[in-house]
């Protein structure tokens, strides 16, 4: 007799038994205009589970795909008809959520290069029909422009102290944007073409989502936001555990990890090699053969699978990332290779895509050193912090338009955390690690190690990098064409929403610090080669929050060392004892 179906024990759930769809492509109500209806609607995780109730844009989970074209503007506005009460415990301690309306939205285009009255800041959010508005409110249309290269990118739900909930609800779907090196490279398209939503969850026995209302600790408030949520069972494109019939042929697949807490490491049970064209900001160079793939929440990575050779397979997508693994969320998915092949595989991969156009550390004018730290709340819960300040401090990170900087993430938790700028899309220099004890008790940095340059996969343009506990993680970005209010903070979700997030402002009109090449008699190749010398055993960085690279430093004032914290303290915690807790 088999065991009966529970959602709430994936050990009674068969995986494999519902198809892979592929989201619906959005259709616009005229020229490059769309209207997306976020509603509450019924959904079926799998084909033996009971409909549950969900939030969607259009009603749909995964949202409708929306198809762009460089350098045409397309034209979204995200209509809230959701109900006024969550179905998910809302904790009403957190700034914002204390004093607003209970259920509020705004969509933010992950990825995307926007004027910041489009891109989704968290305190634009706005209730049913517009009723109640968030103070940075001020338009209902967003304007996207398109002035990137092709990529994929996601548009989520960004709503202050709000987002874990809402995008865990559903409230997510992607954007791919496309131009004419992607159409003059012949990749596999159309049929063989599939974006990847990655997200895990958990059910109640009646098979509605689960989300729970307190951490894995005793806290005064309820409900209460928890550390970080991972689910115990993996959906693909709103499938639990699907299958994908294939031909025997090349296939494109545009990877996202759209979860709250959980990472991934993607790769394919026979052991083939996967063939990566692109990171979050669009195409490398050229294309590179790789085993695997890490993907932190938001990350995104585009792969050509060749199942060419594959005839007859049932070929399992694996997670093999160690954090929260289980024999059940270390699957992903399965692709048959069962379809006979309808005609000749005529897509390519070619040997080079996109022109490559590094920014070098010598152009930079200013290095940000920014820790990553973690303290205790006012009701003794865990809260990380960037640059020891919370959300609603003052801002202190304003680049000015058209200057290229260098950050720092200086991370002395032990925790990584995906870290992401809105606007920019960047390159990762470096990772190297520091000695953390002494960091926190002195305020200095001392390096432990040489650097240790980018992963094999995630050598394109960034917008979310892993910042490596114990790690000082080096990125270099260029802040052109938007001046304004733009964000960065973790993607862990609740991290975001419990003050892991700072506001930046890009300020036009205002003279950078002097690049250092400006008045060195050394040509910029003589400088980029003394800034990649191999570096000595130790290395003391007295801490900064901003290192002037030029001459004409700018009285901007020293970081507060972890013995000098703003508010709320800033120490170091490992909560219970659960570091995975995070």
């Amino acid at each position: 007799m088999s065991t009966p179906i529970n959602p709430a024990d994936p050990a009674t759930i068969p995986k494999f038994v519902d198809e892979l769809p592929k989201p619906v492509v959005a259709k616009p109500k005229r020229s490059n205009y769309y209207e997306l209806v976020m509603m509450e609607s019924e959904h079926r995780f799998h084909k033996h589970f009971p409909l549950s109730v969900i939030w969607g844009y259009n009603g749909l989970y995964p949202g409708p795909t929306i198809e762009a074209a460089k350098d045409q503007t397309t034209y979204v506005k995200y209509k809230n008809q959701l109900p006024l009460h969550h179905f998910l415990p809302v904790d009403f301690s957190l700034h914002a959520a204390n004093d607003s309306q209970e259920v509020r939205t705004v969509t933010h285009l992950h990825g995307a290069k926007v004027d910041w009255e489009s891109d989704g800041h968290p305190e634009a959010w706005y209730t049913r029909d517009y009723r109640h508005t968030g103070p940075k409110f001020n338009k209902e249309i967003h304007e996207y422009t398109n002035h990137q290269p092709a990529t994929t990118m996601w548009y989520h739900d960004h709503a202050m102290a709000l987002t874990r909930l809402n995008v865990y609800a559903g409230l997510a779907g992607f954007y791919l944007l496309r131009d004419a090196l992607e159409e003059r490279s012949h990749l596999p398209c159309g049929d063989y073409e599939y974006p990847i939503l990655i997200q895990d969850k958990s059910f109640h026995e009646d098979g509605s989502l689960f989300y729970p209302d307190e951490p894995p600790f005793p806290v005064d408030v309820h409900p209460s936001i928890t550390p970080g949520f991972v689910g115990n069972t993996i959906v693909v494109n709103g499938k639990l555990w699907p299958y994908l019939n294939v031909e025997p042929r090349k296939y494109r697949f545009r990877f996202l990890n759209g979860s709250n807490r959980r990472g991934y490491i993607l790769n394919l049970s026979n052991g083939q090699p996967m063939i990566q064209i692109g990171t979050d900001g669009g195409f490398l160079a050229a294309p590179q053969e790789i085993q695997a793939v890490e993907l932190l929440p938001a990350e995104r990575t585009d792969i050509i699978i060749d199942f060419s050779n594959c005839e007859g397979q049932d070929i399992t997508l694996l997670n093999t990332d160690t954090d929260f693994m289980d024999e059940h969320t270390n699957v992903i998915m399965q692709f048959r290779v069962i379809v006979p092949l309808k005609g000749e595989d005529t897509s390519e991969i070619p040997e080079r895509l996109a022109v490559t156009m590094d920014l070098h550390p010598y152009h930079a004018h200013i290095e940000r050193q920014l820790p990553l730290t973690a303290t205790t709340d006012e009701f003794g819960r865990p809260m990380l912090l960037l640059d020891n300040r919370m959300y609603h401090d003052p801002v202190t990170e304003k680049p000015a338009l058209d200057s290229i900087e260098i950050w720092s993430f200086i991370n002395a938790t032990p925790f990584i955390h995906p870290m992401h700028i809105h606007l920019v899309q960047f390159k990762i220099l470096e990772r190297r690690p520091f000695d953390v004890e002494l960091y926190e008790n002195e305020g200095k940095l001392v390096f432990t190690g040489p650097p240790e340059g980018p992963r094999d996969y995630e050598r394109g343009w960034k917008d979310t990098v892993k910042a490596d506990a114990g790690k000082v993680t080096k990125i270099i970005m260029h802040w052109k064409d938007h001046s304004g209010h733009y964000m960065w903070h973790c993607h862990f979700l609740e991290h975001e929403d419990h003050d892991m997030m700072r506001p930046i402002l890009v300020i036009k009109d205002v003279h950078a610090v002097q690049q250092p090449h400006a008045t060195s008699t050394q040509q910029p190749a003589q400088q980029e080669a003394v800034a990649h010398k191999p570096p000595v055993k130790e290395e003391v960085i007295q801490d900064s929050s901003v290192m002037h690279t030029g001459n004409n430093a700018l009285n901007i004032p020293p970081l507060l060392l972890p013995s000098q914290p703003s508010s709320p303290k800033a120490t170091r915690i490992d909560v219970l004892n659960n570091k995975k807790s995070y």
